[in-house]
């Protein structure tokens, strides 16, 4: 080891919005980011405390700040965008982590036309919003030293690569994130701006609580994963950060597994 050298990941003076930020990956996603130097704007839908809680954490509104804001149209993430922009001038990351799984199975012959169409409007229509916004707001700004002028980094699934029986809904909205990816990356990578996505599995969330409430249910899921145990939203934190950082410099377009390997072998 070099002696007195360090490796650091670091966002220091830049702006990010992290959607969903109040608990699980999100909230350990802002926690990082304020940590590597970065200030923060996150969004909750109804965890108020949660959202006060974790700002005041995080150094209160210096360093952080939480919007309150609904994500089910693209109206409401190009909404949120302007918001966020507004907070320091500026974005410099966006972090799309939001998202719905209906926990219970639904067969695709008697999904209800109503869940199909909220968890679209949750996990997909948004980031539509989201992003027009996001781009836009990127092409307006300098490139920093590092040549680039923003981050977008979609929190996908497992499920988006290998499928979901039962939950179709959400793999497919999923797996359309993975696409988004791929097609941002062709068309913006030559403008500084970098896409990418992280892909998890199953995470220690109040998401997937119900699923792993009852012991036959970690038998069943731990089963399918390798590592034999779900991941914490800190292992997922950390690959978000590391694509924001220029240590993911030439990165652009990747589908970052982060999943124990479950999903090799779906």
């Amino acid at each position: 080891m070099l002696e007195g050298m360090s490796v650091e990941l670091r966002f220091d003076g830049k702006v990010a919005l992290v959607t969903g930020g109040s608990r699980g990956i999100g909230a350990e996603t802002v926690r990082l980011f304020v940590q590597a130097g970065a200030r923060v704007v996150f969004n909750y839908r109804a965890a108020n405390d949660a959202a006060e809680a974790l700002v005041a954490e995080c150094g209160g509104t210096d360093r952080c700040r939480a919007i309150r804001q609904e994500l089910g149209a693209a109206e409401e993430g190009r909404a949120l965008v302007e918001t966020a922009t507004a907070a320091w001038g500026r974005l410099d990351a966006l972090v799309v982590n939001h998202g719905v799984w209906p926990s219970h199975d639904a067969p695709i012959e008697t999904m209800a036309d109503a869940q199909w169409r909220s968890t679209m409007g949750i996990n997909l229509d948004s980031v539509f919003g989201l992003l027009q916004a996001a781009v836009a707001r990127f092409k307006q700004q300098d490139a920093d030293a590092d040549g680039r002028r923003g981050h977008v980094v979609l929190v996908a699934s497992t499920a988006a690569q290998r499928g979901e029986a039962f939950h179709a809904d959400y793999a497919a909205s999923k797996g359309a994130l993975i696409s988004l990816t791929k097609s941002l990356s062709s068309e913006l990578a030559g403008s500084g701006i970098s896409a990418n996505c992280v892909a998890p599995g199953w995470v220690a969330t109040d998401m997937s609580a119900p699923a792993l409430a009852s012991e036959a249910g970690r038998a069943k899921i731990f089963g399918t994963i390798p590592m034999g145990r779900v991941g914490t939203p800190a292992e997922i934190a950390g690959p978000i950060l590391f694509l924001c950082t220029p240590w993911a410099g030439f990165i652009s377009g990747e589908i970052l597994n982060v999943n124990g390997g479950a999903v090799l072998v779906g």
